[in-house]
């Protein structure tokens, strides 16, 4: 048996024994850390959005091996891992294809099966990417969010040398400055409503930040181009109000990438849908986080420059930590608008 925060229902999720899982020959046990709260998670508890009942979520998280199955050879007893949330079949044409974020057949370990807030979860050998010592358990729960920011920032056809604006502070904001940096980005400016994100984006290496509450911010933000626009525009928060500035602070020939996931309905006037026409930006989405071989350049990227420092992580990213057993009062936050930042669930703090 096992300790799990198990959702029964409509916010109703109990920290309880159930059965502890055991790896096929294809699988390994991992012994959880940390499991980060995804938005995603929030109405699946909250607002009773769940596949199914009983269910334990969970799906950004780290630990260490614990068992492998007999034909398992990339991994051994011991290895620090990140968890990689998506099953794919493997066999479908977008799969044949490498795009294994549009399968329509596959698994999610945290949604369609039981995922980490547990104290152990079963995964195949490729949903488990190993980490090393240099990188540390929170940064290691921190994974998926950064991959899905690397994704997003390779949807369009990036390239150094340009301006870069990202719309939303947030996890996957900071992540994506992050990675236009690495890859060469002449400017790169995050715009927030919040301050706090303000500053630990410029801490974590923005060359300038915009809160978007000021008056004439889209004067001086577009005066931070010589008021030719952005290069290119990754609106990561999902805001009806954000998605709209993407078109106006984006230059002519931009490369313009929602990656937030909007929650609204969303509808824009002719002129503002005109922008596009006018300045023939190419406008398009992105969906989680994988490439050929799976899980792809995002996960293999990701742990090499966590390693190097170079994709920096700051404890302020960490809002809080709370064991597992007190799960029920991480979504008691979320309910009552308490959460400023990544809840993580410590599945030691038993």
């Amino acid at each position: 048996m096992m300790k799990a925060g198990v959702v029964h229902g409509l916010k109703d999720i109990r920290f309880e024994d159930i059965n502890k899982p055991e790896p096929n020959e294809n699988q390994v046990l991992i012994k959880v850390k940390y499991t980060g709260i995804c938005g995603s998670d929030v109405p699946r508890v909250n607002e009773g959005a769940c596949h199914f009942y009983p269910n334990v979520l969970g799906h950004e998280f780290s630990g260490v091996v614990e068992k492998i199955g007999k034909k398992v050879t990339s991994l051994k007893v011991g290895d620090r891992v990140a968890g990689v949330p998506l099953v794919p079949c493997m066999e479908c044409e977008d799969c044949q294809k490498g795009n294994y974020s549009l399968c329509k057949h596959y698994s999610f370990i945290g949604s369609r099966e039981f995922g980490s807030f547990a104290e152990y979860v079963v995964v195949p050998e490729k949903n488990a990417v190993k980490f090393e010592d240099e990188v540390s358990f929170e940064q290691g729960a921190f994974f998926e969010p950064a991959t899905v920011a690397l994704h997003g920032l390779q949807r369009v056809n990036y390239e150094g040398g340009k301006t870069v604006a990202i719309l939303g502070g947030g996890t996957i904001g900071l992540f994506t400055m992050q990675w236009a940096k690495i890859f060469g980005a002449k400017k790169v400016v995050v715009f927030d409503i919040n301050n706090e994100r303000l500053e630990l984006a410029k801490k974590l290496g923005a060359d300038e930040v915009i809160n978007t509450l000021e008056e004439n911010f889209m004067d001086n933000a577009l005066n931070l181009t010589n008021n030719k626009g952005y290069d290119y525009v990754y609106e990561t928060a999902g805001n009806t109000i954000t998605m709209k500035m993407a078109f106006v602070l984006a230059g002519n020939k931009a490369g313009v990438c929602f990656i937030g996931t909007p929650t609204k309905e969303l509808s824009f006037t002719v002129k503002e849908w005109e922008q596009m026409n006018r300045k023939e930006f190419t406008l398009t989405g992105s969906w989680m986080s994988y490439s050929a071989p799976f899980p792809g350049k995002e996960w293999e990227l990701t742990a090499h420059y966590f390693k190097t420092g170079a994709l920096k992580f700051d404890d302020s990213l960490i809002y809080k930590k709370i064991p597992l057993k007190e799960i029920d009062s991480a979504f008691e936050m979320y309910r009552e608008n308490l959460v400023k930042g990544k809840l993580l669930i410590d599945s030691e703090g038993i």
